[in-house]
């Protein structure tokens, strides 16, 4: 594919989006969702569904998956000894029962302030103020954290998404299982246990990352200068079995076909300079935007995007912002779900 220019403006990724094609729900069926192809050399798009995927994956190719699990990360409580309601989204762990959140109302919870969750099975106090509004809370309880998370935690969903959601296994992949993200890999939602078994039958490999996906996924991009907009850190790994994996792949010259863009930022962020693979873990805040050298990744899956995000720069920097845009726009007229309950799109 020929480079494209250079677009850095955050304007340049805006389209129209009626607030109605905003999926709230995830449908009944989880491969039931259509799916649009892009190819990203000619632009050229098609009209499927996700069930039909296994059409365009050939014996050989690899398929990327993350398995991060989102954490029940919201928690509603309240304040000692006024009783006055609190609400806390649980971002980082810091080790020790003590977390980075966010909180509300945050010129009410103090340092020292008290809170009292549940029936007073979690409790938490406010040690400091951090940057960008955010608190550092101690808890205290007894057990496991994480299981009483479990009881007492809600699902974080996007601001975009105001229904409340019946089943909350519906905002995790079939395949999670490392617990730590603030929001779910949307692109995975999609699959079913039977889908990925049929897949895996074709001789398609199946390969498993991790990235913690955090909050500064639905952070708006700000300044006009793409290059000003700074990325939240995010935690992500490599196991030596999907690098021995991913390494093959190449070597035989199959396709790494990454399913959603944070398996995408995972082996971009991780690939070696040579563009083979190994075990591997760091802190990511890689920006991807048109004008990037992909270096790790042959095709995408994933959903439709907000406008001016830095997942639409991503897609953007993929397929070319020209095919995106047009694309976007043909989904629109279309109908299509968007965002994180919404339909998907195959880039080759």
């Amino acid at each position: 594919m020929k480079n494209e220019e250079y677009f850095v403006k955050t304007s340049d990724f805006y389209y129209d989006l009626p607030q109605e094609l905003i999926a709230q729900t995830p449908l009944e069926r989880r491969d039931g969702s259509r799916l649009m192809t892009l190819n990203r050399q000619t632009g050229e798009v098609g009209h499927e569904h996700f069930y039909d995927l296994p059409s365009h994956l050939r014996a050989g190719d690899t398929l990327v998956l993350n398995d991060s699990r989102v954490l029940p990360a919201r928690l509603y409580g309240k304040r000692d000894p006024s009783g006055g309601a609190v609400e806390l989204l649980l971002l980082k762990d810091q080790g020790e029962g003590k977390w980075e959140c966010l909180a509300r109302p945050g010129r009410k919870l103090k340092p020292g302030s008290r809170v009292t969750f549940g029936e007073g099975e979690l409790t938490g106090e406010i040690l400091e103020d951090l940057q960008e509004g955010k608190k550092l809370v101690q808890f205290f309880y007894e057990g496991i954290f994480l299981e009483v998370l479990e009881r007492l935690g809600k699902m974080p969903l996007p601001p975009y998404i105001k229904e409340e959601l019946q089943n909350g296994e519906r905002y995790q992949t079939v395949y999670s299982r490392v617990v730590g993200s603030a929001a779910a890999p949307t692109a995975g939602l999609h699959f079913t246990k039977e889908l990925l078994a049929e897949i895996e039958a074709m001789g398609v490999n199946i390969a498993y990352v991790t990235l913690h996906v955090g909050l500064g996924t639905f952070r708006p991009v700000s300044a006009e200068d793409v290059l000003e907009h700074h990325m939240h850190s995010e935690f992500c790994m490599i196991s030596q079995e999907t690098a021995d994996l991913l390494n093959k792949t190449r070597q035989a010259g199959g396709r790494i076909i990454c399913v959603g863009t944070t398996s995408c930022r995972t082996l971009e962020s991780l690939v070696n300079e040579d563009g083979s693979f190994s075990e591997k873990s760091a802190w990511t805040e890689i920006f991807i935007y048109p004008g990037y050298t992909f270096k790790a990744m042959d095709g995408l899956v994933t959903n439709f995007h907000l406008p001016e995000s830095t997942l639409v720069m991503l897609v953007s920097a993929f397929a070319g912002r020209e095919h995106v845009l047009a694309a976007y726009k043909t989904a629109v007229e279309n109908r299509y779900r968007f965002f994180s309950f919404g339909d998907a799109m195959l880039i080759l």
